[in-house]
């Protein structure tokens, strides 16, 4: 097996996953290799079925491998418990989903603050990073706000938010804007480039559409389980 590059952020060899038992099995992942550097812009794409979803798990850590490896940072995640995978995502992890997964009767504020809440951080200092957060996604009158109260494009902008308040290194996107209209999906996905090319966040993102993948700089297609193309563009 190869070393990892010093600018390599994710590392994957031989990854498979495997759900069932006997003749009830189904293998969605077949044997995965795949690298991703430090401030890349990612997109995985691939039909229903093909193994994106359950790809992006592994990489979040929400869920685990049936065999091979992966290195996150040179950690070796096949390794870690439960709660060693959570302290990974916790610190250096960021997540967003289509369904926005916002708490309902919550302001934007207390959505944001949630994240460093569970980090045991200040209320002082909880404030003061949401607000920052808020105002960098363009948000900085929408504090009290509940989500019920705000447009799809605002609920996915307080989202985002909440990804980044942790001031993660690596941010999963799955199907971000997979609710939102034509003009709320540029909003978004301008969003997060500028996220990617002005904090050197890496992003790593699932979508179906091209339109939204063409934000990327790379694109993995994934099919039966395996990657089946892997383009970089300038």
């Amino acid at each position: 097996m190869k070393e990892a590059s010093p600018k390599s952020l994710i590392s994957l060899h031989g990854l498979t996953k495997t759900y069932g038992h006997g003749d009830a099995a189904f293998q969605a992942l077949r044997g995965v290799d795949l690298t991703i550097n430090k401030g890349e812009f990612v997109a995985v794409m691939g039909p229903s079925g093909s193994g994106k979803s359950t790809l992006m798990n592994l990489l979040g850590c929400l869920d685990t491998a049936s065999s091979g490896k992966y290195l996150y940072q040179g950690i070796a995640v096949e390794t870690l418990n439960a709660e060693q995978r959570s302290l990974l995502r916790r610190h250096a992890l960021g997540f967003i989903f289509q369904g926005f997964n916002l708490l309902a009767r919550t302001s934007a504020l207390e959505n944001v603050e949630l994240p460093l809440l569970y980090r045991g951080i200040s209320k002082k200092e909880r404030r003061e990073r949401a607000v920052e957060a808020l105002s960098s996604v363009g948000l900085p009158t929408k504090l009290r706000n509940t989500p019920a109260e705000l447009s799809g494009g605002q609920q996915q902008r307080v989202a985002i938010a909440r990804a980044v308040v942790t001031q993660p290194s690596t941010l999963f996107a799955d199907e971000p804007t997979g609710n939102l209209d034509t003009t709320t999906t540029e909003e978004i996905m301008e969003l997060l480039t500028r996220l990617n090319e002005d904090r050197g966040i890496t992003v790593v993102m699932v979508t179906h559409e091209d339109e939204v993948a063409a934000y990327a700089k790379r694109t993995v297609r994934v099919k039966d389980g395996q990657i089946e193309s892997d383009i970089r563009r300038d």
